[in-house]
């Protein structure tokens, strides 16, 4: 029974409040997932220049001297931001393999969260409310995000297990749901050459829409040919650097509820989720429907 939220502006003057809006979404979800949270945000980009999201196991390091260190070894500059257990590290785009090589050598315990021009993904055991707090969820800007909030059924209540997952350049997925065919996919998607950093099915599903996406599909495509591919119940809420996709199995047994204005599009478990957004008594509000894709992006 895990929530899912999120928010895709048409109207770039609400940037400065897409963090604030996500944050109550998030929270109104505790309920729905009181075990670990995540949360994905598409933000500014620089020219050139590619964010790492790294997580440390503990509060102790110290992300500046490791951007230092990392930089030295890789002959670039990286700036460091820090977000509590997190850090935003950008870098030149053309250094990334050198920097992550660096990483592994010499700081092992640190996890690569995810990367991208614009996405920065953050999460967390701990209620949601708390984990969107810890990051400072409420001051971030951006042109859109996802989130999640957990009740794990099938594996430990672990900061792997929490969404979003992500296996591509400014792609991340968060999922309600299981999948029956994750495991012969995930082999399919290895021989492929993905790499997959945990055994949960939704990490699979981020695989296979990344494997689409390099063969050239748009998002939408390639969200219609999950639809042949994966077995199971799911609701999909997909996130690109420009897009912002959704999608239901045939059955489409999990909730799910969709608000659209001028201004924005909205997801939501529950309608609770949406009932604060700005010009909500005017939106079109509607329940997604079975096997449709729904995309939106922006240049």
């Amino acid at each position: 029974m895990c929530g899912i939220v999120g928010l895709f502006l048409k109207d770039r003057r609400l940037e400065p409040v897409l963090g604030a809006h996500l944050a109550t979404m998030l929270a109104t979800m505790c309920d729905r997932g009181p075990d670990s949270a995540g949360f994905a945000v598409y933000g500014d980009a620089a020219s050139g220049a590619i964010k790492l999201t790294l997580r440390a196991p503990d509060g102790d390091t110290d992300f500046a001297a490791l951007a230092a260190r990392l930089g030295k070894t890789a002959g670039v500059s990286i700036a460091a931001r820090r977000h509590d257990s997190h850090a935003i590290l950008t870098l030149p785009a053309d250094a990334e393999g050198r920097v992550r090589a660096a990483l592994a050598e010499t700081a092992p315990e640190i996890t690569v969260v995810g990367s991208g021009r614009r996405m920065e993904i953050y999460k967390e055991v701990g209620r949601p409310d708390a984990v969107a707090a810890r990051f400072g969820l409420a001051s971030m800007t951006g042109s859109h995000g996802i989130g999640h909030t957990r009740m794990a059924t099938e594996s430990a209540v672990t900061t792997d297990g929490a969404h979003p997952y992500t296996t591509g350049r400014d792609q991340c997925l968060v999922h309600n749901g299981s999948l029956s065919n994750h495991n012969a996919l995930r082999r399919e998607l290895i021989r492929e050459g993905l790499t997959f950093e945990t055994e949960n099915d939704t990490e699979v599903a981020a695989g296979y829409l990344s494997a689409k996406l390099r063969a050239g599909l748009s998002l939408g495509a390639a969200l219609e040919h999950s639809l042949a591919d994966l077995d199971g119940f799911y609701t999909f809420v997909v996130g690109t650097e420009n897009g912002f996709g959704v999608l239901r199995d045939p059955i489409a047994c999990k909730p799910a509820i969709m608000a659209e204005t001028d201004a924005y599009v909205a997801f939501g478990s529950e309608y609770r989720v949406l009932v604060d957004l700005p010009g909500i008594d005017k939106a079109r509000v509607w329940e997604p429907e079975p096997a449709t894709v729904y995309f939106w992006d922006r240049p």
